[in-house]
């Protein structure tokens, strides 16, 4: 059985349901079935190669899960190229993994330009003679279901984590673990035939992890009547939502819409926050707004999203709120020393996990992929502990991972970009607490003796290279930057000043 096949199933049991319900109106399972039956045989026809990899660069829609649902359907490798990034990014992804196809909405085009692989249009069609998806479908209309027999450790996406400079790491998540985040995500959270998924967050990002889950069973993915978050509550309020994934910034923002109250949310059963973490206060918040609907999960791109669950019945222990969880199926999740040993419950170590959930490793980077799994052991680069009950803590990160509104920030990356700057003479970035994204992305500089620059300039400098999401919200000038007796920067040191400053400004704010 292949992750697709739920598909398959779910439109066979259920073929009048309503698979996806959008703008344009809503599509049933067997109709779906027959646009991803029939999109999957033009992808065959432009390359029969089975695992080829194909890229999709386009926004929430129809058609980019009908899309993405056809690439899996015919044996293909699925890379996600996320359309709010950066030009030299996305071409740093597609020289990596050289996709012979690349579907795309026409807003994208500036974001490929010059890339390689033959080109689909999502929507419409752009100038440049490529065919859009509509047309290849209708062309392939009745076509059968693509065959293929692909073993549980065939790769089923190329998922990029950080590596915005140098060579970015791609994770390479296989069928098996796409099966057991399938199979954890409808015991986690008991997805049924009447679940209206609200796609709140990215399909290019953790929103891909619910799409198979509530189709397996019959449910039905709510595509949003525009952006932000009051859209999001429309599509609650009108149309039924009962389930949505999204970052703690989004239901913040939920929360503090004019005139919001629960009563916007009338079927709402499940609420599942991820990609941050959602201090103690916060969660009272949210509850005492919500409700007992609150869920979280803990994972990594290297672990797909649900090595553990937190769901709404352990957010009734106030001991659990500084959780994210115990393990879910298919797993194992422990602490370990330097040393490699395994840690008993209440001590702090490195997360590490193993099992049916973890990739196969980085796309063509062994030694990387080597010094990350260690005997099956995964290395997560967090430090927490697990209670005697089975709860996991995280504690803070071994990496310099800065993760702000749901979005993974490497500061190397940011810092090389800082490091263009002919004022800049070094600098470091590093996160601090905010409550609205949950975590900001600030950077110290010092500058070259006789330069100048502002923090606007350099803030500039940065969003042109790299994008809003890696661009410091604040930037710290130093005449000298604290070291180490060897000469290196202290990133501990900038930061805790950096976190003195924010209290004193909040103590001192009317």
């Amino acid at each position: 059985m292949n992750p697709i096949d739920f598909f398959w199933r779910a439109a066979e049991r259920w073929p009048e349901r309503i698979a996806i319900d959008a703008l344009e109106g809503t599509l049933r399972y067997d109709a779906l079935a027959a646009w991803v039956s029939a999109f999957a045989a033009a992808l065959v026809e432009i390359d029969p190669l089975p695992q080829s990899r194909v890229a999709i660069c386009a926004g929430n829609s129809s058609e980019h899960i009908a899309a993405l649902l056809a690439v899996l359907a015919c044996g293909k490798t699925w890379v996600p190229l996320n359309p709010k990034s950066t030009a030299p990014e996305i071409r740093r992804i597609i020289d990596a993994t050289e996709p012979s196809i690349i579907i795309l909405d026409a807003e994208c085009v500036p974001l490929l330009e010059g890339a390689p692989g033959r080109r689909i249009y999502c929507g419409v069609a752009g100038n440049d003679g490529a065919p859009s998806l509509a047309a290849l479908s209708a062309r392939h209309a009745g076509a059968q279901r693509p065959s293929f027999i692909l073993p549980p450790e065939a790769t089923q996406a190329i998922k990029f984590t950080g590596g915005t400079t140098g060579a970015p790491k791609g994770v390479m998540q296989t069928y098996r673990a796409w099966m057991a985040n399938i199979s954890n995500q409808i015991h986690a959270w008991g997805f049924d035939e009447h679940e209206r998924y609200v796609v709140a967050a990215p399909i290019t990002h953790g929103t891909s992890t619910y799409l198979l889950p509530i189709l397996a069973q019959g449910g039905c993915h709510v595509l949003l009547a525009g952006a932000g978050a009051e859209a999001v509550r429309a599509a609650f309020q009108h149309k039924g939502g009962t389930v949505s994934f999204m970052p703690p910034t989004l239901v913040y923002m939920l929360m503090a819409l004019p005139g919001a109250s629960r009563a916007d949310f009338p079927k709402l059963r499940r609420l599942i926050y991820g990609g941050a973490p959602m201090p103690p206060e916060k969660i009272r918040e949210v509850r005492d707004f919500f409700g007992p609907v609150l869920g979280t999960t803990y994972g990594q791109t290297e672990a797909p999203q649900i090595l553990t669950v937190m769901r709404p019945e352990d957010f009734e222990d106030e001991r659990n709120w500084a959780a994210v969880g115990r393990t879910t199926w298919f797993s194992d999740v422990a602490v370990m020393a330097p040393n490699g040993r395994l840690l008993p419950a209440g001590e702090v170590g490195e997360v590490v996990a193993r099992g049916d959930l973890l990739m196969s490793g980085y796309w063509r980077l062994p030694g990387l992929t080597a010094e990350t799994i260690v005997d099956g052991w995964l290395h997560t680069g967090d430090r927490g502990l697990i209670d005697e009950r089975g709860y996991l803590y995280l504690k803070d990160r071994l990496k310099d991972l800065v993760i702000t509104g749901g979005f993974n920030v490497y500061p190397v990356d940011v810092e090389n970009a800082l490091g263009q700057h002919p004022a800049v003479h070094e600098c470091a970035v590093f996160g601090i607490p905010d409550d609205k994204w949950g975590e900001a992305v600030q950077a110290a500089v010092q500058l070259r003796p006789g330069w100048q620059t502002s923090q606007a300039e350099l803030i500039a400098f940065v969003r042109e290279r790299l994008g809003p999401v890696q661009t410091p919200k604040h930037i710290h000038f130093h005449d000298s930057l604290p070291r180490s007796p060897v000469g290196k920067v202290l990133k501990s040191a900038v930061r805790a000043q950096a976190l003195a400053l924010a209290g004193a400004t909040t103590a001192t704010s009317p």
